[in-house]
């Protein structure tokens, strides 16, 4: 749904975000909060970046 004055297509500002993030060496809270910030994501945006990041990171297999 694209509202009245939005510059982006609707979800442009999540995909930016997750691309955005994806380059980042670190993909914590903060990151994520920083990229909410530089796309004008929602509350909602941001509470499924932390969900899709955290999921991702406890794929990793843990080295030793």
């Amino acid at each position: 749904m694209k509202r009245t004055g939005d510059l982006l297509p609707d979800r442009e500002g999540l995909r930016r975000a997750v691309e955005w993030l994806s380059g980042q060496p670190v993909r914590d809270a903060r990151a994520i909060e920083e990229a909410c910030r530089r796309f004008d994501l929602s509350p909602l945006d941001e509470d499924f970046l932390l969900r899709h990041f955290r999921d991702r990171s406890a794929d990793k297999p843990v080295a030793g």
